[in-house]
């Protein structure tokens, strides 16, 4: 029987296939799930959609607004909530 010449790759062949295929599946499952995170949180920003803190929070950091501004609004809220 020519075919059943050796032994092919052996341990150390089935061994590589197993440690590529796991690694394949789990950079697929990490590319979805990193694809999803970031989807929703470009959608939740895009949408306005978040706490008055977090948007006037991401206003500062863009540069939006400067210091002054971002602890006046900080401290409205702040008292807005105390009121309710």
């Amino acid at each position: 029987m020519p075919y059943w010449h050796g032994y092919g790759w052996g341990v150390w062949g089935l061994a590589m296939m197993t440690v590529s295929m796991v690694l394949f599946w789990v950079l697929i499952i990490v590319a979805i799930v990193a694809l999803v995170r970031y989807l929703q949180r470009a959608g939740r920003v895009d949408r306005g959609v978040g706490t008055a803190e977090e948007l006037l929070a991401e206003r500062f950091a863009r540069g939006e607004i400067d210091e002054e501004e971002y602890r006046r609004r900080m401290t409205a809220l702040a008292e807005r909530r105390r009121r309710t």
